[in-house]
C-alpha cells in the first residue's frame, strides 16, 4: 500500500493534468507537535497539534501559480487544481520557471541512511513535563536566581512527501526533542536574563535536564550588575552561541536570489577572498542525525557536499533552478519550499573551519575588548555590508573577563570584519550550523 501522502501528491498531479497544467509539482506535510511549559513547579501550558498541509504548483506555458490547503477531500483537491490553473493563466510570464530536467533528478532518495527519524515511541506528556520541571528545579537551586521565566520541553514528528509531473516521487520523516530553560537573576531594574537549550533528533541524545537548568542559571547570574562599556575601537569576541549569525550574514549574501536581484554586498566577489586564508565554509547535507540533512532538495535534485568558501575564497552561490537559470548557472540543489510558495534557495548543514585555540585563549589574546554573548536588533545594509547590532556580554581587560556589560552597539563592515576573524575550537558539531567563537579585531563599540 502506498503512503497516504504519496497518494495525495499523486492525486494533486492527476487533477492538475486534467485541468490543463503543462507541468506541476505537489507537496504534502503532516505532523504532530507537543509542547509543555512548567513554571513554579506546576504545569503552566500544554499544547498538542496535529495537522496536514498540501500544496500544488502548476505551470501553464511559462506562467506559474501555487495554491495550498489543509483539506484533503477529493473535491478540494480538484478545486485546488482548477483554481491554480485559473491563477496561472492570469500570472505574468516567467521564463525561468519550470521543473528540473529528468536527467537532473536524484537517483537515491533514501533518507533513512541519514538518521533523521527516532523510531522510539512519542514521549508521554508527563515525561516532557518532568524534563521541564527538572530543568527549572536545577536553575532555582542557584541562590543568585530570582525566578525562572520558563522551562519548556517539546517533541515533534513530521512527514514530508513530494511528487512532480516529470517523475519524481519521494519523501521522508523527521523527529525532534527539545528542552530549554530561561533564568532571571536580580529584581526590578537589576534583572538579567539568560538561557540554555538543546534540540536533538533522537531523544536519547538530549542533554540532561538538570544540566540545562544549571547552565541557564549560571549564565544569568554572571550577567548581574551589567554596565555600559566605553565607546571606542576594540577587538570583539563573538561567543559560539551567536557567532553563527556573523557567518549567516555571509551566507545570506551568497544566496542566488540576492545575487540575481543585484542586492548583495558580495555580488561581485565570486572568486575573491572573503575569509582569511585557511578558513572554509562547507555545506554537507548528508551529515547523520542533523536536523537540516536531506538527500534531495525541494525540486528533486540530488544534494551534495560543497565548499561555499574554499581556503578563504568564495567559490559559488546557493541556487535553486529558477535563480540558476537567471544567472546562467547550474542549480546547487538548494531549493526549499513550503506548501504555499514556489521553491527558493536555502542551505542545509554548514560548518566553518575550527581554529586551534580555545575561547579562553582568544580572551587572553584579545587584551582589552568585548566578549559578546547576546545580540538584539539588526541593521545590515544588504548592498554595502555595513553592520550595526545591539550587544551585551562581558568586558575583557588585560586578557581577563572583569564584569558584565550591556546596552552597547557593535558596528563595522562585514566585508572587512570577515577578513579579520580568528576562530576558536568550541563549535558544537551536532548542530546544523557548526561555527565556533569568533574573534574580530578593530570593531567600533558605542557605549558610554
Amino acid at each position: 500500500m502506498l503512503n497516504p501522502l504519496s497518494d495525495l501528491t499523486q492525486q494533486l498531479l492527476d487533477y492538475a493534468a486534467k485541468a490543463g497544467a503543462d507541468q506541476a509539482d505537489a507537496i504534502a506535510v503532516d505532523g504532530t507537535s507537543v509542547s509543555i511549559d512548567v513554571r513554579g513547579g506546576a504545569l503552566e501550558h500544554a499544547e498538542r497539534s496535529e495537522g496536514i498541509d498540501i500544496g500544488l504548483r502548476v505551470m501553464v506555458g511559462q506562467r506559474q501559480a501555487c495554491v495550498s490547503s489543509s483539506d484533503t477531500k477529493p473535491d478540494t483537491l480538484r478545486e485546488m487544481a482548477d483554481r491554480a490553473i485559473a491563477m496561472a493563466k492570469e500570472a505574468p510570464d516567467d521564463r525561468y520557471a519550470g521543473l528540473a530536467d529528468v536527467s537532473q533528478l536524484a537517483a537515491n532518495t533514501d533518507n533513512s541512511t541519514l538518521d533523521l527519524f527516532d523510531p522510539s515511541a512519542e514521549p508521554d506528556p508527563a515525561q516532557l513535563q518532568d524534563d521541564a520541571a527538572q530543568a527549572e528545579t536545577a536553575a532555582l537551586k542557584n541562590s543568585g536566581i530570582s525566578q525562572v521565566q520558563s522551562a519548556s520541553a517539546g517533541y515533534s514528528h513530521r512527514r514530508i512527501h513530494m511528487a512532480t509531473s516529470n517523475g519524481f516521487n519521494a519523501g521522508y520523516t523527521r523527529t525532534s526533542r527539545d528542552l530549554s530553560c530561561v533564568a532571571i537573576s536580580g529584581t526590578g531594574t537589576d534583572m538579567e536574563r539568560d538561557y540554555d537549550y538543546d534540540s536533538r533528533i533522537f531523544g536519547a541524545d538530549l542533554r540532561d535536564a538538570s544540566e540545562i537548568g544549571q547552565r541557564a542559571a549560571a549564565r544569568a547570574v554572571e550577567r548581574a550588575g551589567a554596565t555600559r562599556p566605553k565607546t571606542g575601537a576594540y577587538p570583539v569576541l563573538f561567543d559560539e552561541r551567536i557567532a553563527s549569525a556573523l557567518i549567516g550574514h555571509l551566507l545570506q549574501a551568497t544566496s542566488g536570489a540576492a545575487i540575481a536581484r543585484g542586492s548583495s554586498w558580495l555580488r561581485d566577489a565570486l572568486g575573491e577572498q572573503v575569509l582569511p586564508k585557511g578558513l572554509s565554509v562547507i555545506e554537507d547535507p548528508h551529515r547523520k542525525r542533523t536536523a537540516s540533512s536531506r538527500m534531495f532538495d525541494a525540486e528533486g535534485l540530488a544534494t551534495n557536499r560543497r565548499a561555499i568558501v574554499d581556503d578563504g575564497v568564495l567559490t559559488g552561490w546557493t541556487l535553486d533552478l529558477a535563480n540558476a537559470r537567471k544567472l546562467d548557472m547550474q542549480s546547487t540543489a538548494n531549493a526549499a519550499r513550503g506548501t504555499s510558495a514556489p521553491p527558493s534557495p536555502s542551505l542545509t548543514n554548514i560548518a566553518l573551519t575550527q581554529g586551534d585555540v580555545s575561547r579562553a585563549d582568544l580572551i587572553a589574546q584579545m587584551g582589552t575588548g568585548l566578549l559578546v554573548t547576546s545580540m538584539i536588533g539588526s541593521t545590515i545594509n544588504p548592498n554595502t555590508g555595513d553592520y550595526s547590532r545591539g550587544a551585551s556580554g562581558f568586558w575583557v581587560e588585560n586578557g581577563e573577563v572583569t564584569h558584565a556589560v550591556n546596552e552597547c552597539t557593535v558596528a563595522g563592515n562585514l566585508r572587512d570584519m570577515l577578513m579579520r576573524i580568528t576562530p576558536a575550537n568550541d563549535a558544537q558539531t551536532h548542530l546544523s550550523t557548526v561555527v565556533p567563537s569568533l574573534l574580530v579585531e578593530g570593531l567600533t563599540l558605542a557605549g558610554d
